[in-house]
C-alpha cells in the first residue's frame, strides 16, 4: 500500500476535487517524477470507510490554536472542510498505518485552526469544521466540531451583598457570574476558605449559582466571596460580609434583697441581666429596666416602757409599804431596749420610827405644787404671743391681699358619674370662672411701701417696682415684655439672659402658686400651692437660652438632650419644690445613657448636680423622665440643662425632620429646606420664627427618625421627581450632615437645600421622594405631594397663669385630699395607693420623703396633664381608693 498510494501523495493537479474524481474513475495521475495510482487491494475495495476518531469540540485560549484530528479506515484520501469551504491540502498533516488485527489500512489526517481563522467570521456564525473521508465505495462525513474562541468577562452581573441576620435566620447571598465562554464554574469561599455543600449540609447552592445559609450560626459570620472560572481565567466579586447578630434576652430576677431601711418605710430590690443571651455584634439589647423597686416595711425595735406605778401596800409590820410598775408600756421587742430603772418601791410609814420620811414627804409635795404653778404661767405667756403673732399677720395679710375672695371663690358641681358615684364629687367641683373675680385680684403696693411686711432679703430679686398701684389680674403684671425683659438683663445675675421676649414668659405670684409657660416650646414651670411662703410675693421668670450663647462644656460621647431653660430670679425662698417641664430629645431608655442634670452656678460654670436614675431624696433635685418630657422637682430656681453620654452605639436621638420651601414661586427655581434638629419644642418653634422672616412655609408635618451614635453621618436625597415638569439642579446624588455637627446639639439650624427646577412657570404641584438615612444603617423614606400655595401656623397658649385657675384640682379639695391620703393606712389606702394607679409607684421614695406625699403626687399630676388633664378620671381613681369615711368631703358653694 505505501509504493502503491505513495506517489498519488504527490500528484500535483490543482485542486483536491479534480484529483478525488481522477482516483475515483480510475485514472492515474503523472508528472514529471512520480505516477499514482487510486486503486485498493480487491479484499478492500467494497467497503466504505468508517471514523475511527471524530474532530471535537475545541475552545480556542488567547492566542493558542487549536488541533482537529480524524481518523478513518479503509480511506483512499480525508480532506476537512471549514464552514462550507475545503482546507488546502498542504495544511492537512497525514499519516499511514494498517490496523494488526484487520489489516486494514488507517488514515489519520490532522489540521491547525488559529484564532484569525475564527474571528473573520465571528460574530456571522459559529466555526465549525468536519472531514471527509473516500473509498472506492463511496464517502462518509464525521461530526461538526465547533471552535469558539474562549473569553471571561471581569464585571460579575450581579454580586453579592453583606447583610445583617438575626441568629437562627435564613440567609441567601445572590451572585450572577460574568459572561464567558464556555460558561463559568462559580465556587463559594467565606473568609477565602472554599465552601463545600457536601461537608456542611447547613449551606447549598442553587442551581442559579446563589448561596443558602439555611441557618445562621455565629460561626457563619465572616466575608463571603463568589468565585468564577473557567478555562481562560479565575474572577472573584467584592467579598459581601455577612455578621449574625444576637438580641439580648433577660436572665431569671434574683431574688429581692433585704429592705434598706432598719426601722420603717424602706425599699428593697431586685435585678436581672441582659445576658439570656448577651446581645452580640450589634444586637438589640433588653428593654425595659433591670431594676425593680418596692416598697417595703421593716418593724421597728421597740423600747421598753414603764407603766403607772400601782398604790401603796398597806404598812407592814416592818413599818414600810410598797408599789411596782412593770415595763409593759410598751413591752421591749425587736431588739428594742428594756427599761431602766427601778420596778419596786418602798417607803416607811410609821412618823414614830421614821421621824424624816414626814419632812421628806412635805418637801416633795411643796416641790410639786410650785412646778405646776410654773407650767400654767409658761402656758399662759405662750398663748398670748401666738395670738399676737397670729393677729400681726393676718393684720399684714389683709393690707396687701384686699379681696379675700381668693379663698372663697364659688364652686360649681359638673355631671360626671364615675365608678362609684358618691365619692365623684371630690373632684368634679370646678371654680366658677365667669364671676366678677376671676382668680385673683387685687392691689400690688409699692415695695418700698411693704419693707415692713415683707421681707426681701431672700435671695436677688428684681429691682423694685416703681411707686404707686398695679392692679393684679391671675396674678400677672402688665408692664410693657421689653421693659420685663431689660431689666432682668441689667440685674447682676442675670448677665447672660438674652433679650428675646418671644422666649420668654413671667408673672406674680403668691402663696397660693401658678404656672409659666413659653408658647410652643413644651417648657413650663409649676409653682404649687404653699411653695411660696404666706406673705411672700415673687416675680418669676421663666425663658429659653440660646446654645451657641451658652457654650455647655461637651467632651467625649456627651451630647446635650435638652433646650437650656433658665427660670428665677435664683435665691427665692422656696417651701417645696417646684416642677420644670422640658422636652428632651433621648430614646429614654437610661440602659443606653448616662444621663446628667447640669446647673450653671452663679460665676457662670456648669456644675453636675443629678445623675438620671440614682437620684438621692435627701438632694435638692430630683427628675422624671418620660417618653418625651423631663419633669425635675428644684427646691432652687437657676439654669438648667440634660447632658447625655451614650454607653454604647445603641444610644440613639430623636431627630425633628422639618421641610420648608419658598412661600411664593415667581422664577423657575425652587428651594426645598430640610432641617435636622433635635426632637425638642423649643427648637422647632425657632426655626419656624426664623423661616417666617425668611419668606418660607411648611410644606409637610414633621417626621422623628432616630440617629445613633454610630460616627456616620447623615444622608439627604430627593428621588421620583416627574422628569417631565421638574429637574434637580444639585450636582451629586446626595448631601450628606457630619455625625458631630448632630451629635454635639448645639447647632440648632442644621438643614440642606435643595434646588430644583421647573420647566414651565405653570407648573405648582410636585410629587417626590425625600430618603434620609444614616450611612450603613437603615434609611427611612417620605412622600412628599404639596402644592406651593399652602401655609401652617401653630397654636397658641397663654403664658403665665397664677391662683386657682393655673391647676385643675380646687385648692380647698386639694387641701383636703392630702390631709386624708398623707397619713398612713394599714390596708394601703393611702397616698401610696394614689401613686400606683397614677403609675408613679418608681418614685415612692422621693415622695415619701417629703412632708406631704399626696402634695407632691398631685403636683406632678398637675404637670404632666396641663391644657388636656381629664379631671373625671382623677376622680375616678380617688373613688376606687375606697376612704368611705374619710374621703367623702361634700364641698358645697358656702364652704368654698
Amino acid at each position: 500500500m505505501p509504493s502503491l498510494l505513495g506517489p498519488f501523495v504527490r500528484c500535483r493537479l490543482g485542486a483536491p476535487l479534480l484529483v478525488l474524481w481522477l482516483v475515483l474513475a480510475g485514472f492515474t495521475c503523472t508528472g514529471s517524477e512520480h505516477t499514482a495510482t487510486a486503486t485498493l487491494p480487491a479484499a478492500f475495495s467494497d467497503l466504505l470507510p468508517h471514523f475511527l476518531v471524530e474532530p471535537e469540540d475545541e475552545y480556542i485560549v488567547k492566542n493558542k490554536p487549536v488541533t482537529l484530528t480524524c481518523r478513518s479506515t479503509p480511506a483512499t484520501q480525508i480532506y476537512f472542510k471549514c464552514n462550507g469551504e475545503w482546507v488546502h491540502q498542504d495544511d492537512h498533516l497525514i499519516e499511514r498505518t494498517v490496523d494488526p488485527a484487520t489489516a486494514l489500512p488507517v488514515m489519520q489526517v490532522t489540521i491547525e485552526i488559529t484564532r484569525q481563522q475564527v474571528e473573520k467570521i465571528f460574530g456571522l456564525d459559529e466555526y465549525w469544521c468536519q472531514c471527509v473521508a473516500w473509498s472506492t465505495t463511496g464517502t462518509q462525513k464525521s461530526q461538526k466540531a465547533y471552535i469558539r474562541i474562549a473569553y471571561l468577562r471581569k464585571n460579575f452581573e450581579e454580586e453579592p451583598q453583606g447583610k445583617e441576620v438575626a441568629l437562627d435566620q435564613e440567609v441567601l447571598l445572590r451572585c450572577h457570574p460574568p459572561e464567558g465562554v464556555p460558561q463559568a464554574e462559580v465556587e463559594w469561599q467565606r473568609n477565602e476558605d472554599v465552601i463545600d455543600p457536601a461537608s456542611d449540609p447547613n449551606f447549598f447552592i442553587t442551581a442559579d449559582h446563589n448561596l443558602i445559609i439555611k441557618k445562621a450560626r455565629l460561626a457563619d459570620t465572616g466575608n463571603y466571596t463568589c468565585v468564577a472560572k473557567n478555562i481562560v481565567a479565575r474572577r472573584k466579586s467584592t467579598s459581601a460580609t455577612v455578621l449574625i447578630y444576637v438580641n439580648g434576652g433577660w436572665s431569671t430576677w434574683t431574688t429581692w434583697s433585704s429592705c434598706s431601711a432598719v426601722c420603717g418605710r424602706g425599699w428593697q430590690k431586685r435585678s436581672r441581666s441582659c445576658t439570656n443571651p448577651t446581645p452580640l455584634n450589634g444586637g438589640t439589647s433588653c428593654e425595659g429596666q433591670n431594676i425593680q423597686k418596692s416598697a417595703c416595711v421593716a418593724t421597728c425595735p421597740v423600747d421598753g416602757g414603764w407603766s403607772e406605778w400601782s398604790k401603796w401596800s398597806a404598812c407592814g409590820a416592818d413599818c414600810s409599804m410598797w408599789r411596782s410598775r412593770e415595763c409593759t408600756q410598751p413591752s421591749p421587742g425587736t431588739g428594742g431596749k428594756d427599761c431602766q430603772g427601778l420596778d419596786l418601791q418602798s417607803l416607811n410609814c410609821t412618823s414614830e420610827q421614821c421621824p424624816q420620811s414626814e419632812s421628806v414627804s412635805g418637801a416633795e409635795d411643796v416641790a410639786l405644787y410650785v412646778g405646776m404653778v410654773a407650767v400654767a404661767l409658761c402656758l399662759t405667756l405662750l398663748l398670748i404671743v401666738v395670738v399676737l403673732v397670729y393677729r400681726r399677720k393676718k393684720e399684714g395679710l389683709d393690707a396687701d391681699v384686699a379681696d379675700s375672695s381668693i379663698l372663697t371663690t364659688g364652686f360649681q358641681p359638673m355631671g360626671i358619674k364615675p365608678s362609684k358615684p358618691e365619692n365623684s364629687h371630690l373632684l368634679t367641683i370646678q371654680p366658677d370662672l365667669t364671676t366678677t373675680t376671676t382668680s385673683y385680684q387685687g392691689t400690688l403696693r409699692s415695695r418700698h411701701d411693704t419693707t415692713g411686711k415683707f421681707s426681701m432679703t431672700n435671695g436677688p430679686l428684681l429691682d423694685p417696682l416703681p411707686n404707686g398701684s398695679h392692679t393684679l389680674h391671675n396674678g400677672k403684671l402688665n408692664p410693657d415684655p421689653a421693659d420685663f425683659v431689660s431689666r432682668l438683663s441689667t440685674q447682676s445675675y442675670f448677665k447672660t439672659l438674652p433679650r428675646d421676649v418671644a422666649n420668654t414668659s413671667y408673672g406674680t405670684f403668691n402663696f397660693l402658686g401658678g404656672r409659666l409657660t413659653i408658647p410652643n416650646t413644651g417648657i413650663s414651670l409649676l409653682i404649687p400651692p404653699e411653695a411660696i411662703p404666706r406673705g411672700k410675693i415673687y416675680e418669676i421668670y421663666l425663658t429659653v437660652q440660646r446654645k451657641e450663647d451658652l457654650r455647655l462644656p461637651l467632651a467625649g460621647c456627651q451630647t446635650l438632650l435638652s433646650p437650656v431653660v433658665s427660670c428665677g430670679p435664683p435665691g427665692v425662698v422656696l417651701s417645696r419644690p417646684v416642677i420644670l417641664s422640658m422636652d428632651h430629645c433621648s430614646d429614654a431608655c437610661l440602659d443606653n445613657w448616662a444621663i446628667r442634670l447640669k446647673k450653671q452656678n452663679y460665676e457662670g460654670a456648669w456644675e453636675d448636680v443629678l445623675l438620671m436614675g440614682e437620684e438621692l431624696v435627701s438632694e435638692p433635685y430630683y427628675c422624671q423622665l418620660e417618653a418625651e418630657t423631663c419633669r425635675l422637682f428644684s427646691e432652687q430656681l437657676g439654669t438648667f440643662a440634660l447632658v447625655g453620654e451614650s454607653l454604647h452605639m445603641g444610644a440613639a436621638k430623636r431627630l425633628r425632620l422639618v421641610l420648608f420651601s419658598d412661600a411664593y414661586c415667581s422664577t423657575l427655581e425652587y428651594n426645598i429646606r430640610v432641617y435636622c434638629m433635635d426632637d425638642t419644642q423649643d427648637v422647632f418653634k425657632e426655626v419656624m420664627q426664623m423661616e417666617r422672616q425668611l419668606g418660607g412655609r411648611l410644606i409637610d408635618e414633621p417626621h422623628v427618625l432616630l440617629f445613633k451614635d454610630s460616627y456616620h453621618n447623615l444622608r439627604l436625597s430627593i428621588h421620583d421627581m416627574p422628569q417631565a415638569h421638574w429637574r434637580s439642579k444639585l450636582l451629586a446624588g446626595y448631601q450628606e450632615i457630619p455625625f458631630y455637627h448632630i451629635w454635639n446639639g448645639s447647632q440648632r439650624y442644621l438643614h440642606c437645600t435643595f434646588t430644583l427646577e421647573r420647566l414651565s412657570l405653570s407648573t405648582c404641584e410636585l410629587t417626590c421622594q425625600l430618603c434620609v438615612w444614616q450611612v450603613e444603617g437603615e434609611g427611612q423614606s417620605f412622600s412628599l405631594d404639596f402644592n406651593i400655595l399652602c401655609f401652617m401656623t401653630l397654636p397658641g397658649h397663654p403664658s403665665s397663669l397664677a391662683g386657682p385657675s393655673a391647676f385643675q384640682i380646687p385648692y380647698l379639695i386639694r387641701q383636703k385630699i392630702c390631709s386624708s391620703l398623707d397619713a398612713p393606712c394599714p390596708n394601703g389606702a393611702d397616698w401610696r395607693m394614689l401613686a400606683q394607679r397614677l403609675k408613679l409607684e418608681r418614685h415612692m421614695s422621693f415622695f415619701a420623703s417629703k412632708a406631704s406625699p399626696t402634695s407632691v403626687i398631685l403636683d406632678l399630676w398637675e404637670a404632666q396633664h396641663f391644657h388636656s388633664g381629664n379631671i373625671n378620671q382623677l376622680a375616678t381613681v380617688m373613688a376606687d381608693i375606697g376612704k368611705q369615711e374619710a374621703m367623702i368631703f361634700l364641698v358645697s358653694d358656702g364652704e368654698c
